[in-house]
């Protein structure tokens, strides 16, 4: 199969995922159930990168700062920048893509073939709408709350890391962090969360949906759906910054 196959497939995929689901209540249950598995199981994760991935930014910045006419508030506003515009956004919905999307292929793909989503077809029900469409608004409207939580996080992990190695201090820290700060940045960052989110979501229940064979197959698709949500936000990364940033 062609890769403009696969792109129709895929669009004609999202056509029917965003059908009126068939029961409130039913469709309700299962994005509660959605927001748990694919929001806050992955708080965890999500914190504990975000701090020392910024206290890693800041000790490089720190080491490689040692110009004594360079000001030691730039460790923070670099810290800030590469956070915020970069290492929030991107960098964890790559991390994102691995965990929920492996998750989320193997679990719709389970459900292939086992033939629970021909016997959800025979009874009526449309299974994309069922399946798929609580997975992305739990990733649509949970992620930007989980990105902005590691743009806090690792900020802070980077003024623990000065404080506690004594490379720079607290307030010069600070004092780079509120110099030059653009909101728009941050609209920016959350537009691309957005995005990411959209295609953490619906790429893998692509995979998931259309696998054909038994287990060895699922496993082979969740590893090209992790493969291919990777590449679509790295490029969706490159094109989003040439129009919002340029």
């Amino acid at each position: 199969m062609g890769y403009l196959e696969h792109v129709g497939k895929y669009f004609m995929m999202l056509g029917r995922v965003f059908k009126k689901p068939q029961k409130g209540k039913v469709f309700y249950e299962a994005l509660i159930k959605e927001i748990d598995e694919l929001g806050l199981k992955s708080l965890g994760i999500i914190m504990f990168i975000s701090f020392f991935i910024g206290g890693v930014i800041a000790l490089q910045t720190a080491l490689n700062l040692d110009n004594p006419f360079i000001p030691k508030s730039l460790i923070g506003f670099a810290a800030k920048r590469s956070i915020i515009l970069e290492f929030a956004p991107t960098f964890c919905s790559i991390i994102l893509a691995g965990k929920v999307g492996s998750y989320i292929t193997s679990s719709i793909g389970t459900m292939r073939v086992t033939e629970q989503i021909d016997a959800l077809e025979v009874m009526g029900i449309n299974a994309l709408s069922h399946l798929v469409l609580p997975k992305v608004i739990a990733t649509v409207f949970f992620y930007p709350f989980l990105i902005s939580l590691g743009m806090f996080l690792g900020i802070l992990g980077g003024w623990v890391t000065g404080v506690l190695s004594g490379l720079f201090s607290g307030a010069n820290y600070i004092e780079g962090i509120q110099t030059d700060f653009d909101p728009f940045l941050l609209s920016y960052a959350i537009i691309k969360t957005l995005i990411f989110a959209f295609l953490i979501s619906t790429v893998p229940s692509y995979h998931g949906y259309y696998v054909k064979g038994g287990s060895i197959a699922v496993g082979k698709a969740s590893t090209q759906a992790v493969v291919w949500t990777t590449i679509l936000i790295v490029i969706a990364n490159y094109f989003l910054t040439q129009m919002l940033l340029t």
